[in-house]
């Protein structure tokens, strides 16, 4: 049987055990990153600019491109274990509403492209400069890969997501977000 000091000895444990779980988590998120003088960090509401980055042909690509579509960007790196996982939703997603995948390789060209040997995509996969964070630019403040930017058709952004999707996430990120149909 239990006796109020056995009692009081679990409940301490408990309240120990999550307060510990609410320390590691605020631990475990990165700082926030400074922003640089005369960058502006865009938010839902914003209106897209039009970056350009080579594919992996080379070839210059603007964001331009992909006017008139729901387009979801997304940041990864060869080196990014979670970006790796969910590239073949993002590839099974595309197509499904009008909704165009783009992928940022935020990592060294020829990783990329070594990468994509093995595990190719049917989306384009544009080559973003590490050292000009254009993932910053976006909204990712604390430098997490991936990171998914949902834009608009008149390119306005909609909707901005630090970490990976699981299909059950992405279908809640996509429905809560894409403009509904009238």
């Amino acid at each position: 049987m239990f006796n109020r000091a056995n009692l009081l000895i679990v409940a301490v444990a408990i309240v120990g055990a999550a307060l510990g779980l609410l320390v590691g988590q605020h631990f475990e998120r990165p700082a926030e990153i400074a922003i640089p003088p005369g960058v502006t960090v865009l938010k839902p509401g914003d209106a897209r600019p039009d970056l350009s980055f080579a594919d992996m042909s080379g070839n210059t690509r603007r964001l331009s491109e992909w006017n008139g579509k729901v387009v979801l960007l997304n940041f990864w790196a060869t080196w990014c274990g979670p970006c790796r996982e969910e590239m073949p939703l993002l590839d099974r997603t595309r197509g499904a509403n009008g909704l165009e995948v783009v992928g940022v390789a935020v990592d060294d060209p020829e990783a990329v492209k070594d990468y994509l040997k093995d595990y190719p995509v049917g989306y384009p996969i544009l080559l973003g400069d590490d050292a000009a964070n254009p993932e910053l630019l976006f909204g990712d403040r604390r430098s997490v890969l991936p990171y998914s930017v949902l834009i608009g058709k008149d390119g306005t952004l909609l909707a901005q997501r630090e970490g990976s999707f699981t299909p059950q996430l992405l279908r809640d990120w996509l429905s809560k977000n894409l403009p509904r149909a009238d």
